[in-house]
Parts: structure tokens; C-alpha cells; sequence
């Protein structure tokens, strides 16, 4: 992987304080950004908050890179040359459940949405406060599934096993294991703990992504609208995950489909 030299501390990107982990055992964050300075101060930042950091400076590359060397996250500014950072996302998602976290040049709806889309399942907003990024890569390292008692949850005729990681869809006289992100199953399995009581916005995003958002809930319901498509017969007409206007969403129940 990519050997960086350390900048001068002068570095436009400054890391908040922070513990580092045992060598051997450090998270590995491929940056991926057409900027070099950026490159550069980002691998300084999270170098110094613990991580092993690796660069890539277009979409190609950064593919090359992983198709060589597995990471546990990949950090990818939208705007690359060649190989757009949207078109990157949507192969690295094809491939797998990589946790991905976007760098958009600002935070308009627009195009955070777009990476959301594309499978990303964070976002962050140039200039890069690197304690922020720390925090959100972590959160998405140590994302595990809820603690539940049940073996098997249902959701309709959806099936989730959350000690397994496996979804199966039972329908239509057939059974068929639906692929979900790391973060869709997440949600899922929240979902289907609380037994058709209402999730609130806040605490599905404290539960799923480790912190609060502060009112944002576009990450949210961005993820909610990826998990109908690979669940629903109509995600247009949801049946199995409901929105309650005003406050969050819930898992469908027998008497919602009852009556």
C-alpha cells in the first residue's frame, strides 16, 4: 500500500486527542481523494487517532488497491477524476458490505443523498474535522447486531436471524436469502425487537450508527428506503417497515395486515 510521509504539523487537517490501538490490531482506512494535500493530512490525523492508513488518489487505483489489500474502511471523496467516487461506491457495494464513509464538498441534499444511494453508509462534509471522521469510522468498526433472546425475528413473511446475519424472504410459495448491508441489517433487526412499536428517528440512528446525529435523519431515511427495496413487494407501498409521520418507524404486525 501506499507509503505516506508525514507532514509538517501544520497539516490543514488537525487530529483531537486519542488513544491508539495495539499494533497489529489497528483499523485499516483506505483514504481515497484526487487532492494530495488532503490525502496527505487525513493520513497524519487518523495515523495519530490509531488507525493504519493506506491511500489511493483515483477510483482506479483505489479498486487496484483493494482488490490486493482488504481494509476495514474506505474513506471516498466523490469527486475523483476518471472514475467517479459515485461509480466507485456503487462496485465496492456490489462487492460486498465494506463499510464505506463519503466525503462530500459540502452538505447539500442533493449529493449526499446520491452517496447514500450508491451504498455508502456514512457521510462527512469538507472541511473534515478529523476527531468527527475518528469517531464515525470507529462506530462503523465496531457496529455489532443488538443483543436479542429470540433465535428467529419476523417481519411479515420476512425472516431474520440475528445471530446468523441471515434475512429470508418467505414468499410466493419459495424462500429466498435477501443480501442486506451491515447497516440495513441493523435496522432490520431494530426493528424487529421493538415488535411493531414505534423506533424514533433519534434512537435508531444512537442504536445503528453509535452517536447522535443532531437532527439529520436524511443518513436515515436514505437507509430505510434501500432496506424497503430489498424487502417489500412495492417498496413504493410499504407493508413490512411503516413510517409514523412525525416520529420514526415501525415493523409491520399481524394486525396490520389483518385489517
Amino acid at each position: 500500500m501506499t507509503s505516506i510521509p508525514r507532514p509538517a504539523r501544520s497539516a490543514p487537517v488537525r487530529c483531537a486527542a486519542g488513544g491508539t490501538t495495539a499494533p497489529g490490531a489497528r483499523t485499516r482506512v483506505l483514504v481515497v481523494d484526487d487532492d494530495g494535500r488532503i490525502r496527505q493530512a487525513l493520513s497524519l490525523a487518523l495515523d495519530d487517532e490509531g488507525f493504519a492508513v493506506s491511500t489511493a488518489s483515483s477510483g482506479e487505483e483505489a479498486m487496484t488497491l483493494l482488490a490486493r489489500d482488504p481494509v476495514d474502511t474506505v474513506l471516498l471523496d466523490l469527486m475523483l477524476p476518471g472514475t467517479d467516487g459515485l461509480t466507485v461506491c456503487r462496485r465496492l457495494r456490489a462487492r460486498g458490505d465494506l463499510p464505506i464513509i463519503i466525503v462530500t464538498a459540502r452538505s447539500e441534499s442533493a449529493e449526499v443523498i446520491a452517496g447514500l444511494e450508491a451504498g455508502a453508509d456514512d457521510y462527512v462534509s469538507k472541511p473534515v474535522v478529523a476527531g468527527e471522521l475518528a469517531a464515525r469510522i470507529r462506530a462503523l468498526v465496531r457496529r455489532r447486531r443488538p443483543d436479542t433472546a429470540a433465535a428467529t425475528l419476523t417481519i411479515g413473511d420476512v425472516e431474520v436471524r440475528p445471530d446468523e446475519g441471515v434475512v429470508r424472504c418467505h414468499r410466493d410459495g419459495g424462500t429466498a436469502d435477501v443480501h442486506l448491508t451491515r447497516t440495513e441489517f441493523r435496522l432490520l433487526v431494530e426493528l424487529a425487537v421493538a415488535g411493531g412499536k414505534v423506533v424514533t428517528r433519534e434512537d435508531l440512528l444512537r442504536r445503528v450508527w453509535d452517536y447522535d446525529y443532531l437532527g439529520d435523519t436524511r443518513l436515515l431515511d436514505v437507509h430505510i428506503r434501500r432496506l424497503r427495496c430489498k424487502i417489500e413487494r412495492d417498496p413504493d407501498h410499504p407493508a413490512l417497515v411503516l413510517t409514523v409521520r412525525g416520529s420514526g418507524y415501525r415493523a409491520a404486525v399481524r394486525a396490520d395486515a389483518d385489517g
